[in-house]
């Protein structure tokens, strides 16, 4: 259960946020996709813009890196973006031309991996910007989010190519199909129950993966909802986005679905973290970021 969700304006309406990730410094980060920036936004509600000094860069998922700095990818001029909790930025190119990074994950082995939406690629950058990248074995996947597994692997969505990937960190990818036809998977995290669970955008459902491959999907109650993004929260249940009808959900290990309304109309719900207050905040894309408290 939850408390009343409030909401707080941390960008105008068209500039996003987009994504959410808790930082080293116990704040919440958020991209501004449409406004080529960051903002920093603390659990009494002070907010902090930094500008990338790229407007037209498209910041779209970030990331705690494993060197106390946030990470993140720009998806509009093919970078890889990393700044600072003081909010000094660098950024890195990436080899491929026109790979639309998108996903970002920090990796068990000291680095970030990310996906590239145009490019059917699966990278790694170091914390110093060395960029290593390996191709997928399908072509117009749509590489999407990606997330550590409990196995030691990354595990990541593959939005047209309707399956979940894993990616060993020497670079060997083995793709699991899911049974729904044009499911459209998209946010994907590891579960507290030591399995990967995935939204699919296309059929309205969440999928459990073992690290075996092994897929269960569990129907949401709207199957128009078009779920986005997942996260595992401090309850042992996955949280999620339904960036079409204005909530948000959870899902236990048993596949049981509780879902919230959020509180302004048309919001566009799509990233969301746990803070380290506890609560949830999701990114609406009519500038706000709304804070749910859990019960305990």
């Amino acid at each position: 259960m939850t408390n009343t969700p409030t909401t707080l304006a941390v960008a105008a309406p068209g500039e996003g946020p987009y994504a959410l990730a808790a930082g080293p410094d116990g704040a919440l980060w958020t991209t501004l996709v449409h406004a080529g920036a960051l903002a920093r936004i603390t659990t009494s509600g002070e907010v902090t813009r930094y500008d990338t000094g790229a407007a037209g860069c498209g910041p779209s998922v970030i990331t705690q890196g494993p060197d106390g700095a946030l990470w993140f990818t720009r998806s509009r001029d093919h970078r890889i973006g990393r700044v600072t909790v003081s909010g000094e930025f660098r950024s890195y190119d990436l080899p491929t031309p026109g790979s639309a990074p998108f996903g970002i994950a920090a990796g068990p082995d000291g680095a970030l991996w990310y996906t590239a939406l145009q490019a059917d690629r699966i990278g790694r950058v170091t914390t110093s910007g060395e960029v290593t990248e390996y191709p997928l074995p399908v072509r117009d996947a749509l590489a999407s989010f990606i997330t550590p597994g409990p196995d030691g692997a990354l595990w990541f969505t593959l939005n047209r190519a309707n399956a979940v990937g894993r990616i060993t960190t020497d670079g060997r990818i083995t793709l699991h199909p899911l049974p729904t036809p044009d499911a459209g998977p998209v946010g994907i995290t590891a579960g507290p129950d030591g399995a990967l669970w995935c939204v699919e955008i296309g059929a309205g459902r969440i999928a459990r993966i073992t690290t075996g491959g092994e897929v269960t999907e569990y129907p949401l109650p709207d199957p128009g909802c078009r779920p986005h993004a997942i996260t595992a929260g401090p309850d042992g249940r996955c949280w999620f986005t339904e960036w079409g009808t204005n909530r948000v959900g959870a899902i236990g290990p048993d596949g049981r679905i509780e879902e919230h309304d959020l509180p302004a109309s048309g919001a566009e719900p799509h990233g969301l973290a746990f803070g380290p207050d506890g609560a949830l905040y999701v990114a609406l894309e009519s500038g706000r970021i709304a804070r749910l408290p859990l019960r305990s």
